[in-house]
């Protein structure tokens, strides 16, 4: 698998660090495809790309979900929470942290995937559309770090990562069944939470048509999320409320003494995928083709309390008393009950040449369509055990929402595929569609109608581009590429009703042009330099601009006056081979104006998060990345991989402030660790055994733009982390293979606001026909 690649990078001293025989090669920092499915990551960009195909992934790692392909890139992380997170797994990368889904693109065949209606995961939640694609019909993954491609909006400042899914050329079925154990201890909760899976799939090609479908069951239950609390310092001397007994004492991220109270959004998540694609070869240089994803997702959250009255009755209301001290009341707000039921669609059109001659073409569509999106949800007045079987609540639908892109581009090589130039040139359409309308529920918040209204929210945002790039072999050892983006930003139709006031906002207007460049030089047989420069301008959202909302535990407050981001980042890299080991030096910086962060605070009055977007000034970002990829190391068989990355992000520039004027100047980018490393060792006993063992370790960071969340391990926290992941895998027969694996084998307890999965076990049978 890797061999390959490495005999390519011997003999070009121009390592690639992705694992496949199929993967893309690369001359001069060019990548070049030879694959039957090429991704539709820009081929002719000097500048730093990783990828992963099918086979590694099935060796090594242990791929519930189709994020977890990305565990152990450079700089890469995605806050996945259990198996099936649906609402907040987002992707960061070297200079992008945890909340800020917007600075990030992910495309599965070219389909957007990456959900721009809103960043992060303050009010509603953004994060991509992760199940729209699954492990088991994934080819290969591609990753670009950078907004150094012109054929990217700014959003893919932080990286571009590309799924490219299966499309045979003959008849082939496969099957897997999965079962995942995670035991879970903190606080007073000593609980075992599961999930199931099963896929299938099964595709050809017969002449000019080719078919593929895949189907996906998964029923998993996460572990506690979130946790109702009240800091030590609320309680009030005296015999007032309810005695109660139950109550864990610990210390929030600020470090004051708090009570934890029990657990809430303990999902219980029944999630069904169908993906089916068609293509059709027009002509011998042609090809049509379409895609439908289907996604639903039944989503109950549960909660449960920690406390005890005098005869051992659960207490989940009213005002209580620990410790002599009365505690103000509990509510809803406390312990919610959520269910939600979603359907999704998503649909995908091209029609592209391949001639690889003189002139190739693409048209292409898609739509993302939330057809059904329901949340309801219990009223602050309306507590468990009662809430379970009905009662007062709200219900939030969002159905309607939802975003359509089409892109016309084309490739001209005046002087054929070996000339001096090659020119990318395309058009771009992007429109997004917020609709969320909250009603107050009739009857049962589970099963009554919408009755009064309690908010209206929306809005829409359009983004037009027209955008080139060349690249220019201008020397025998030299290239470069040189482009530049134009882009057309509108807002429009935004809108803010309650009952007692209706806001309508005006429409906006921007017009931004971001230049491109990159140069990659073969100083050496055996060394690489490359360089790259590029402007991103991350346009604000439709959900930052208009989407306040306000549930009994959360509140969101948006600003239509939101400022573009603007950010030059630059690279600079040296790729070399040592022997069986291809190693790469990256120096990366970024700066970035007016960037956009959406921060959440607990407001203890309120008792409830409460989230605001604001602009902050400047950030400067500048860090090392250091990867090593080696085959057959010290011994045939054995495959190593790693990374290190430090990253140092300090905000400069900010007229606001969380506290007290000042206060963020000089302090860390929110949710960006200093130092992160992965390595990953692959051992092939057999050509049927492989074992894999892969480390993923995260400094500390801090969540607030204060930096005021000095402690990491608690609720609301983020930590440091280092995690050991094990995988088996036995291909027992030509057609059946088995899998076993632990995620989290030292039991790590860890935090990003919510906590990481400890210990988890995973168990896989598959058949492949």
């Amino acid at each position: 698998m890797r061999k390959n690649r490495l005999a390519l990078a011997m003999a070009m001293a121009c390592p690639l660090l992705a694992a496949a025989q199929e993967a893309p090669g690369k001359s001069l920092g060019v990548v070049t495809i030879t694959a039957d499915q090429p991704t539709s990551l820009p081929t002719q960009i000097p500048a730093t790309m990783e990828g992963i195909a099918r086979e590694q992934i099935e060796q090594t790692i242990n791929a519930t979900d189709s994020e977890d392909t990305l565990k152990y890139f450079p700089s890469l992380l995605v806050r996945k929470r259990y198996i099936g997170d649906y609402n907040h797994a987002i992707l960061s990368s070297r200079a992008s942290g945890t909340g800020n889904s917007a600075r990030s693109a992910v495309y599965a065949d070219g389909i957007l995937l990456s959900n721009y209606l809103g960043n992060g995961v303050g009010g509603l939640s953004f994060p991509p559309r992760w199940g729209l694609v699954t492990p088991e019909e994934i080819e290969r993954v591609d990753v670009m770090y950078g907004p150094f491609s012109a054929a990217y909006p700014g959003n893919s400042v932080g990286a571009v990562v590309e799924f490219t899914t299966r499309m045979p050329e003959k008849f082939e079925a496969h099957g897997k069944a999965s079962y995942s154990l995670q035991p879970f201890e903190l606080y007073n909760t000593d609980e075992t939470f599961r999930a199931w899976e099963l896929a299938a799939g099964a595709g050809n090609r017969a002449g000019d048509w080719a078919w593929w479908f895949n189907v996906n069951r998964t029923d998993s239950e996460s572990q506690p999320l979130t946790f109702p609390t009240r800091l030590v310092s609320q309680g009030t001397p005296g015999n007032a409320g309810t005695p109660v007994t139950g109550a864990v004492l610990d210390r929030n991220n600020a470090n004051q003494p708090w009570h934890v109270l029990g657990t809430s959004t303990q999902f219980h998540t029944r999630q069904n995928h169908l993906k089916g694609k068609l293509s059709y070869d027009l002509t011998p240089a042609v090809r049509a083709a379409y895609t439908l994803g289907v996604w639903q997702n039944q989503s109950f959250g549960n909660s449960q309390t920690y406390l005890r009255d005098a005869a051992g009755t659960p207490v989940f209301g009213g005002v209580v008393n620990i410790g002599g001290r009365s505690f103000p009341a509990l509510t809803a707000a406390d312990f919610p009950l959520t269910d939600e039921s979603l359907t999704h669609f998503m649909h995908g059109l091209s029609v592209k040449s391949h001639t690889q001659g003189t002139f190739d073409w693409e048209i292409a569509a898609s739509l993302y369509d939330y057809d059904k999106d329901l949340k309801r949800q219990t009223a602050g007045s309306n507590l468990p055990p009662a809430a379970r079987d009905g009662g007062p609540g709200t219900i939030a639908d969002g159905s309607g929402t939802g975003w359509n892109t089409l892109a016309v581009k084309g490739t001209w090589r005046p002087f054929g595929t070996k000339g001096a130039h090659i020119v990318d040139a395309g058009l771009q359409q992007d429109s997004y569609k917020l609709d969320y309308v909250t009603h107050a529920a009739v009857g049962s918040w589970l099963s009554g109608p919408p009755g009064a209204l309690v908010s209206d929210v929306g809005g829409r945002t359009r983004l037009r581009s027209a955008w080139a790039q060349d690249a220019w072999a201008f020397a025998p050892d030299w290239k470069t590429v040189l482009g530049g983006r134009f882009e057309h930003w509108q807002a429009y139709q935004g809108r803010t009703r309650t009952p007692a006031l209706t806001t309508l906002y005006p429409s906006r207007s921007e017009n931004h042009f971001s230049p491109k460049a990159a140069v990659s030089w073969q100083f050496q047989r055996e060394t690489l330099l490359k360089a790259a420069l590029g402007r991103a301008v991350r346009f604000p959202t439709v959900q930052e601009l208009y989407g306040a909302t306000s549930t009994a535990n959360a509140q969101f407050l948006n600003d239509p006056e939101l400022r573009p981001e603007r950010s030059w980042t630059f690279e600079l890299s040296a790729e070399k081979p040592f022997g069986n080991v291809l190693t790469r030096l990256t120096y990366f910086a970024e700066r970035t104006r007016d960037a956009i962060f959406s921060q959440t605070i607990f407001d203890p009055l309120a008792n409830r998060n409460v989230s605001r977007v604001q602009n902050v000034g400047r950030i400067d970002t500048q860090g090392l990345e250091l990867v090593a990829n080696g085959t057959e190391v010290f011994t045939p068989g054995l495959d190593v991989q790693g990374s290190i990355t430090y990253a140092h992000s300090i905000i400069k520039e900010n007229d606001g402030f969380v506290a007290t004027p000042g206060d963020t100047i000089g302090k860390r980018q929110p949710n960006i660790p200093r130092w992160r490393a992965t390595v990953q060792a692959a051992y092939r006993w057999t050509p049927q055994l492989t074992t894999s063992v892969a480390a993923r370790y995260s400094g500390s960071q801090f969540r607030t733009l204060n930096n005021s969340d000095v402690n990491g391990f608690t609720y609301q926290g983020v930590s440091r982390f280092f995690v050991v992941d094990l995988r088996a895998r036995w291909q027992a027969t030509r057609t059946t293979s088995f899998a076993f694996g632990i995620d989290n084998v030292n039991n790590d307890k860890y935090w990003n606001f919510h906590p990481y999965p400890q210990r988890s076990y995973v168990l896989e049978a598959k058949v492949d026909l």
